[in-house]
């Protein structure tokens, strides 16, 4: 009966040893759920970003009102006959501004 003890006693803590140190561990298991939740507020921010981009290319597509705010905005373009005003403030020289520069047709 005692050998039966330690044999037991000894796979109890082999098992153990395994369940906690060993590969596959409970800390391995808990580690890889903190990595998939990192994953997936990672994956919800993309799904975001993603529906905005889908939201401008739809835009860009349907409304040419969306393609000039862009070329304005972006490209600091203005319509033929429109006056560009640009305030600078007092900060700031002259020279160090770069002005848009306008085709020649």
């Amino acid at each position: 009966m005692r050998i039966f003890t330690a044999i037991m006693a000894v796979l109890l803590i082999l098992f153990q040893y395994r369940l906690w140190f060993g590969k596959n561990s409970i800390p391995d298991y808990l580690d890889l759920q903190e990595d998939v939740a990192r994953q997936q507020l990672a994956n919800e921010k993309l799904k975001q970003r993603n529906k905005v981009l889908y939201a401008d290319i739809d835009d860009l597509k349907v409304g040419i009102e969306a393609v000039e705010e862009r070329a304005r905005n972006e490209l600091g373009m203005i319509k033929e006959g429109e006056t560009f005003f640009r305030i600078i403030p007092k900060t700031q020289s002259v020279e160090s501004l770069d002005y848009p520069q306008r085709e020649e047709r």
